[in-house]
């Protein structure tokens, strides 16, 4: 499979987005099938979407932390196979900051009660038993959702404050879908009785994890390597820009390259992995006016982050922070080297990342660089983590769509999508922003697993991937990893 022009049998799969669910479908087609040729398209000047790994003078950071932990036996595999040794295992710290005071999360008893008080902690644990008596009896909304399993006065404290500073409207607007995908498992008895036994069974608060030791950018890059040195093809700062379709099948895309060209390639199947908004006006000709009209109440939170270089060594131990402290603008602090050591190239320094929820245009997202330096310099020492005048240098970048919104129309608009898209007869969308939802990396790829094992005849309804569920399905590796059975 060296040159695609040499086989006259092989079927081009072109591919949206060079994420982690656009390169695993590449990966996972290429592992599967030897007359499936993947051709991956990507915006971006490098692959791995919100998962990739920048650089700036030798010190490299994420866009937002990403752990490398999972029940899914394929994530796992695939993890392996690409980097192999180049995964270290990092202890988790992080902690919470509210009111002037750090708690420790996941909650540990002592720290809590010493920081609230036990004045405010019986108010909890009372406000936590009127919630359990006397509870919503429809769960519409996140409030409605958390208050039901903590209680309001919890609610109040914790959740409230950093929830409106991540998605930027009220809670009360936010679907309790959300809550149910990301902290199901967990409630105020399980954090009490984890805190006082040390047990914890809550994915989401898992003690260590693994990590790539020059980020997860680097998992992207070595598996975009792997993909061409089997014979696939993966283009840079080639952006697609129309989705062409002859009745129910797409025939091919246009792309835009950095120098304006535009060229169009044509394919036997499509994976799509781009923000739906922008796919569903990117299809000539176009569907229909409903369609259209549901792809534009989908809305999206956007976010940046500014790394901080200081001249001194780290000033917290943590991974991350999350600030639930409304006086300050950032919503959460990465500690790079906390991830790994060779995230730095100089060991007397320090890697800050102060990272801002934000929308695109708005006044945080529009701030000159220069501004955000200072702003985030400001917010570090005001937090009382390092001095501003510490800081010798920085690094900023705007990330748009990084998170689709669970808002009152979303669900309502993504049917009408979704069933359209369905209709479709050689075009799939997977990962987070091609399906709307708000999963973690694992969730992605096993939507892009799924879809490119469709395209070789499986039936998997990728819109119903759930990896909760799926630890429980039969995934089967042979034992020679290149061939596995396809899950019911």
């Amino acid at each position: 499979m060296d040159n695609l022009q040499n086989i006259n049998h092989a079927r081009k799969v072109a591919i949206i987005g060079g994420g982690p669910a656009g390169l695993t479908a590449a990966y996972e087609l290429q592992r599967l099938s030897d007359t499936h040729v993947p051709i991956v398209f990507e915006a971006g000047e490098m692959v791995g979407g919100i998962a990739r790994t920048e650089s700036h003078r030798g010190y490299r950071f994420d866009i937002g932390g990403h752990r490398f932990f999972t029940k899914v036996a394929e994530v796992e595999a695939m993890w392996r196979e690409v980097l192999g040794d180049e995964f270290i295992t990092v202890p988790r710290q992080s902690r919470i900051f509210y009111r002037g005071k750090y708690y420790d999360y996941p909650l540990r008893i002592f720290n809590a009660l010493s920081n609230i008080g036990a004045y405010e902690a019986t108010r909890i644990i009372v406000s936590y038993i009127k919630w359990r008596m006397l509870p919503h009896k429809v769960e519409e909304s996140f409030e409605q959702w958390v208050q039901n399993r903590f209680g309001g006065r919890l609610y109040m404290h914790f959740f409230r404050s950093y929830t409106e500073k991540v998605w930027g409207i009220p809670p009360t607007r936010i679907r309790a879908d959300w809550a149910e995908q990301r902290i199901r498992n967990l409630s105020l008895v399980k954090a009490i009785w984890n805190a006082i036994s040390g047990a914890n069974d809550t994915a989401s608060l898992i003690e260590e994890f693994e990590y790539p030791r020059l980020g997860p950018g680097q998992m992207w890059e070595e598996t975009s390597d792997a993909i061409e040195r089997k014979g696939g093809k993966v283009h840079l700062e080639s952006r697609v820009e129309r989705v062409l379709r002859e009745g129910s099948k797409v025939t091919a895309i246009e792309v835009r390259s950095e120098d304006g060209k535009r060229a169009i390639h044509e394919a036997d199947e499509f994976v799509n992995s781009m923000a739906l908004a922008d796919l569903i006006e990117a299809f000539d000709p176009p569907p229909p006016e409903p369609v259209r009209e549901a792809a534009q109440k989908l809305r999206y939170r956007d976010f940046l982050i500014v790394t901080l270089i200081l001249k001194s060594a780290d000033p917290f131990p943590d991974n991350w922070i999350y600030v639930h402290e409304p006086d300050v603008k950032v919503g959460r602090i990465q500690n790079f080297r906390a991830w790994s050591p060779d995230m730095l190239p100089d060991a007397a320094t320090s890697s800050i990342g102060m990272e801002y929820f934000c929308q695109e245009g708005d006044g945080l997202w529009s701030m000159k660089d220069e501004d955000l330096r200072a702003l985030a310099s400001r917010e570090l020492e005001q937090l009382g983590l390092a001095r501003a005048d510490d800081v010798i240098d920085a690094a900023i970048i705007r990330q748009p769509k990084a998170y689709p919104v669970y808002d009152g129309t979303y669900m309502e608009a993504l049917a009408v999508i979704r069933d359209w898209l369905s209709s479709l007869e050689n075009f799939a969308t997977v990962g987070r922003n091609g399906l709307h939802r708000y999963n973690n990396q694992d969730h992605s790829m096993l939507s892009a697993m799924f879809a490119a094992r469709n395209i070789l005849g499986a039936k998997h309804d990728v819109w119903d991937v759930n990896v909760e569920r799926s630890y429980h399905e039969e995934f089967e590796i042979d034992g020679s990893g290149k061939k596995a059975a396809f899950a019911a």
